[in-house]
Order: structure tokens, then sequence, then C-alpha cells
């Protein structure tokens, strides 16, 4: 059985579905393995490297969707390939469900499509097959050095002839994998780091990494709700909401430094920061806002863009944090990827008692399976949000 790997939009995309390690890992399970020439290059694997792991070259995407049961990909498939696609078809990867024009297309061609992103996390077996944390692992460390990059001055104290030199003041907002290792190196590079989260059970996270919680205050039916779920099923009072944003706004109004990480799979990224606040912050500050591509967690935030506030205020628009990343997010993304394949797979019929085929097991009533495939059997799975 073969596995195809598409190359990416490198103008938008560094990241590659599969590295040569990982083509190692399939082809020690039995698979064979066939590669868009230089679908790798953006992220320094060149395709020398996928030979020596094992891999066929191909030409083209079309090249790699005609010799392949399953395609890999990062982002969704470009219209002109899926045309290409036959029944029967796998197609794995980061495909945005939820704002995805192409499903219908998908199943019509008869291609069993499955969403990385729907990955129920909370199955400890499907740990290592988390691409979202993987991926905003890399993204909240990066977003940090993105920041210290634009800020003008530096994250620690220095202590020197001429003065101290007071430490950066740094706000995290949104408190998942991204916001918890963004704190992590803001600290690490010096900086003073408060943050904060609709979910109070993220207190303690906060504090075991050194930075400051800006506690809101809660009545007592609150606490109560928040402390039997854990703060997680919590759905707090629009006082709460309404505390929260006071807390908020008087923390940025003297931040330097402010990361935002909420986003909502399938919905526009919530409006966290809005012009009001803005106009308050200090000139030079700088704000990363890493939900840029899906809304903006920031009023008058731009994809890809960095604009900056007729008060000062550099605002980052951060849309494809992992890409910039793109060897390391890839590596991790490969693992993810190659650890879900292993889940497709069930022995065939043996030819005789050493040869063994694989074939696919695609099993929707599979927790795993069943909340990653979007399309199957010429059907739209995928309930609407």
């Amino acid at each position: 059985m073969k596995i195809g790997v598409i190359s990416a939009d490198s103008a938008s995309e560094k990241r590659v579905a599969l590295t040569p390690d990982a083509v190692k890992k399939l082809r020690k399970l039995g698979f064979e393995v066939v590669i868009q020439s230089g679908a790798g290059q953006a992220a320094y694997y060149a395709d020398e490297l996928y030979q020596a792991a094992g891999a066929d070259i191909a030409n083209s995407s079309t090249e790699v969707v005609n010799q392949a049961q399953i395609i890999t990909t990062v982002n969704d498939l470009p219209a002109a390939v899926t045309e290409h696609l036959t029944a029967g078809q796998v197609v794995i990867g980061m495909l945005d469900p939820y704002r995805n024009s192409q499903l219908d297309t998908y199943a019509a061609k008869g291609a069993t499509v499955f969403a990385m992103e729907l990955l129920p996390r909370t199955l400890s077996r499907a740990q290592n097959m988390d691409v979202l944390s993987s991926q905003a692992n890399l993204a909240g460390y990066k977003a940090v050095l993105l920041a210290a990059n634009e800020y003008s001055r530096p994250f620690p104290m220095f202590m020197t002839s001429a003065g101290t030199v007071k430490p950066a003041k740094v706000v995290i907002l949104g408190v998942g994998v991204a916001g918890l290792q963004a704190i992590a190196t803001a600290k690490r590079l010096g900086a003073v780091v408060e943050a904060s989260d609709l979910r109070p059970a993220a207190k303690e996270q906060v504090e075991s990494l050194g930075g400051k919680w800006l506690d809101v205050p809660m009545s007592e039916d609150e606490a109560q709700k928040a402390k039997a779920t854990g703060g997680y099923a919590w759905t707090p009072s629009e006082q709460y909401i309404k505390d929260q944003a006071a807390v908020v706004d008087k923390a940025l109004s003297n931040a330097d430094i402010v990361i935002t990480t909420a986003q909502i799979p399938g919905r526009k990224a919530p409006r966290l920061v809005h012009g009001a606040t803005l106009a308050k912050m200090k000139a030079g500050s700088v704000l990363i806002d890493m939900a840029a591509g899906t809304g903006g967690n920031v009023e008058g935030s731009v994809p890809d863009e960095t604009i900056t506030t007729p008060n000062g205020v550099r605002i980052v628009g951060a849309a494809n944090i992992p890409s910039q990343l793109a060897a390391q997010s890839s590596d991790l993304y490969a693992n993810n990827l190659v650890n879900f394949i292993t889940t497709l797979m069930a022995p065939a019929a043996k030819d005789d008692a050493s040869a063994k085929t694989l074939a696919l097991n695609l099993d929707m009533n599979d927790e795993i399976q069943g909340a990653l495939a979007v399309t199957h059997d010429n059907q739209v799975r995928l309930a609407k949000r």
C-alpha cells in the first residue's frame, strides 16, 4: 500500500506532511511512500533525503494521487488535486473542516477524508496524534520570539552603570497549550508575565510556570460551579465576563507585550482586545495576534501583516506561526500522522506463512476514526456548528 505526500503552496505554507524519518517508520511498517518533488524543500528536507529513506519521488501532485491510496497533506488539497481523487482513496490533513468548501466534492469522489483537528483530545490513546497540541506548543514559543523582535526594549531586567533596565511586562490572553508555552518562554527570557483565561482552573497552571493570574472576583455560586466542573465546563455569567474584561483592560494598558491565543475550531476567533483598549496602550507596545487567520482576537489585526495604530501600538497578525518553524513543526506533525495511520490498518490475508500485506480497516464506529472522518461512503459526516 502506498502513501502519498502532496506539496503545499510554499508562499503560505512551509511545512510538509511527512519527513524522511516518518518515511522510514512507515517503510518499516510495510508501506510504500511517494512524495511530490520539492514538497519538503521549504522545511529543509530535500528530495535526496526522502529517496535515502526509501520514498519514490513524483514530478507532480497528479502523479502522487494516481499512485497513492492514502494521501497526506498539511492543509486542504488544492481543488485541482481534489478533482483527480478516486473512490476508496483516503485523505488525511488539517483540513479546516467547518470552513472547508470541498467536502461535497470529496464525498462525491468517494474519498474518506480525515480532519486531524477533530481529534478527541480527552482520549489517552489519541494523545500522540494531537496535531493541535504539537503545533500550538511551537507556536506559543515562537510568538514570544516574534514579540521580542518587534519590541524596542529588552525582556529581562539589566543592572548597568547607566541605570537599571526594567523587565518587560507581558500579558498572555488564553491559557491553552500555546498560551502556557508562551508564559514559559517569556519567563525564561526574563519578563514579568500575567495571564488570563475564562477558565478559572487555568490559574494553577499559570502560577506553576511563574506567571501571575489576573484574578477576577467571583460570586460564591460561580466559585462552586467552577470548582465542581474543574473550570472546563463552567459557563461564566455576563457579570463575570464584564468584570474580567475590566481586569484585562487595566493589565493591557500597562503592558509592553500582549499575546493572544484564543481560537475556537469552526468559529470566528473571539474578540479579546478592542479599539478602546488599544487606545490606552503605550506607544511601542506590541500585540501578537495568533488568531489573525481566523478573524483575529485583536481589533484591526490583519493576517500576515504588521500595522501600527495612531498611538504607536504595533499589531502583528501572526496567521501561521508553526510554518515559521517548518523543520520542527513538520517533524512533530509527521509523527502525529504516522501514529494515526497505524490505527487505519489491519493485516490482510497472508500469501504464505511469512508474508503479510496491509489493508485499510476503516471503522466509523472507532472513537478516533469516527470523530475525525468528515466524508465516508459518499456522504458528508460532519455535523454543522
